[in-house]
């Protein structure tokens, strides 16, 4: 009791130093002063009178802006040394509240949003926590550091995946751009110039750009996952597998080049896909998994595949996937690579055929007529390739039907060339003739 009277009377003392040295305007006085407050309030474990301190400093006519910013850096020292779960909240609670709509602790505030947000995740309310970490966009805040926004923005992201909110952890993810993880980091800073907003230093739990880049590239991955986005996930385990430090370690970067494999396979085909199976083809360290370049060998070459046959070599290292880095390819990639296989074969026939009747197109892919032109008809509707079933004759014609258009432009381009012959050997005749003229002149 009578160390709380003298407490209270040091307090009171040190409010009216304060007082003076706001109403002097003396900041660094002022400062001193707040923060020798809160210290007292520390050092006697009294964490309710804190918290009534801090509210009471910074409600204080005239309060000066320098003083309620050093108020909150040195009550957030504080939190760790907390006594309980209940003490920490209340603490974070009351700096959030006094640090709201004040531009000059923007950053503050966001590092105790995320210090709650990380409370709640911890007490399974993840709903209530990407709630919290939802209110901060802390894209507008020109004094952060480039790396401790971007692990922010990468946190709401995990937080809205976690409570299955898609749509939102898409919106939030395109306030990253790729291309900031290619910066060179290694240039020098500049010196800020007289006026600019000086950038504050990132906190050391802050991961690298690099780190960070990972760790986008798999919440991308999770994102793209849930809609079995196949290329847009082979994209982003090729952007792991560019990192340095997984290229580097071949432990970490077989798995991902597994990844990618595979994901190109089941990516429909598309520009994109052909590009990046070529790509990948010629990496050198395919030749360490052999079997993965015969499998995407297989794909580019103009070949029919037996799905049992492949089905039979590779599915021991389909199902190893869930045990490897990422974990499975997913519930639909067995059915999906089943479907990009038989797709690969219609484009193989309709390369090789403009004519061929359904039933010798059933037995090339080893289904029933029903199923051959089922999967022939989508994708004809997908505008993978243009073909025609003659159901009553039971013939598929891929021949692309020509307008009148087309069929006159090409008959005029056939007459153009068989003009130009028709001058070239003209032309050649009469230089014969002329040669020859000379030779019985002589």
């Amino acid at each position: 009791m009578e160390g709380k009277a003298n407490l209270e009377s040091a307090i009171e003392q040190l409010q009216n130093v304060e007082k003076q040295m706001r109403l002097a305007g003396d900041v660094a006085g002022t400062k001193k002063a707040v923060t020798d407050i809160l210290q007292l309030c520390f050092e006697a474990k009294d964490w309710k009178m804190l918290n009534d301190q801090i509210v009471l400093l910074s409600k204080k006519r005239g309060q000066l802006k320098q003083a309620v910013a050093a108020m909150v850096q040195q009550a957030m020292q504080y939190i760790d040394e907390t006594p309980d779960l209940d003490t920490r909240i209340e603490l974070i609670k009351t700096l959030n509240t006094v640090s709201a709509g004040k531009i000059y602790v923007e950053i503050e505030r966001a590092r105790l949003i995320k210090k709650l947000a990380k409370i709640k995740e911890e007490q399974g309310l993840i709903a209530e926590a990407a709630d919290l970490m939802q209110e901060v966009a802390v894209e507008t805040f020109g004094a952060m550091a480039k790396t401790e926004k971007i692990a922010f923005i990468l946190e709401q992201v995990r937080l809205c995946l976690d409570r299955q909110d898609y749509v939102r952890a898409q919106i939030l993810s395109r306030k990253i751009s790729p291309r900031v993880f290619d910066a060179d980091t290694s240039k020098e800073k500049k010196k800020p110039k007289e006026g600019d907003n000086v950038v504050e230093e990132a906190p050391a739990d802050i991961p690298s750009l690099l780190e960070l880049k990972r760790i986008y590239y798999e919440l991308m991955i999770r994102y793209y996952s849930h809609n079995n986005d196949y290329i847009e996930i082979c994209r982003c385990y090729k952007a792991i597998y560019e990192i340095p430090s997984v290229k580097e370690n071949p432990a970490q970067w077989i798995p991902v080049l597994r990844k990618i494999c595979w994901y190109l396979v089941l990516s429909p085909h598309d520009p994109m896909q052909s590009s990046l199976l070529n790509s990948t083809l010629e990496d050198k360290n395919l030749s360490e998994i052999p079997k993965f370049k015969v499998l995407l060998k297989q794909l580019v070459t103009m070949e029919v595949i037996l799905w049992t046959s492949l089905w039979n070599t590779y599915k021991d290292e389909f199902d190893n996937e869930k045990n490897l880095l990422g974990g499975s390819l997913g519930d639909k990639a067995a059915e999906d690579l089943k479907q990009r296989i038989i797709e690969h074969n219609i484009l193989v026939v309709s390369r090789y055929y403009s004519r061929i009747t359904v039933k010798r197109l059933a037995e090339l892919l080893c289904l029933s007529i029903q199923e051959a032109e089922k999967h022939l008809s989508d994708m004809v509707v997908s505008k993978a390739l243009v073909a025609k079933i003659d159901r009553p004759m039971g013939i598929v014609c891929f021949q692309v039907a020509k307008d009148s258009n087309d069929i006159l432009n090409s008959w005029s381009m056939n007459l153009e060339k068989l003009l130009d012959l028709v001058e070239k050997s003209c032309h050649q005749i009469h230089k014969e003739t002329m040669v020859h003229k000379t030779a019985l002149k002589v």
